[in-house]
């Protein structure tokens, strides 16, 4: 089964974030050229994060929080933080110091 050229940006996009730093859903979707589709990323996050190793844990909502709950998310705020993350005392990230941006990925 082939991936549509959406799929296959925002699996290049999660691959290329750097460790210690985050970004949105919604943010994801934009540079993939779907900036309504934060949805999408969620479901691609769910089917596709094993078979392409994607480093899941580092996509957060708006808000910097985790998208998650149960023990998933402990996963994702315990790998998080041993790439050096920290966490405000609300269980939110400083979007301003760790979200990483690509500008040149709009080709």
């Amino acid at each position: 089964m082939s991936l549509t050229p959406f799929t296959e940006k925002v699996i290049s996009i999660i691959q290329g974030i750097p460790e210690g730093k985050v970004m949105t859903y919604g943010q994801i979707a934009a540079l993939a050229g779907s900036p309504r589709a934060a949805r999408q990323i969620v479901r691609i996050l769910h089917s596709m994060s094993k078979k392409h190793r994607l480093p899941w844990h580092r996509v957060v909502n708006a808000k910097g929080m985790i998208g998650l709950t149960d023990e998933q998310a402990e996963i994702q705020r315990f790998s998080l933080e041993s790439e050096g993350i920290e966490f405000n005392l609300n269980g939110s990230i400083n979007l301003k110091k760790y979200q990483f941006r690509y500008e040149f990925l709009n080709e």
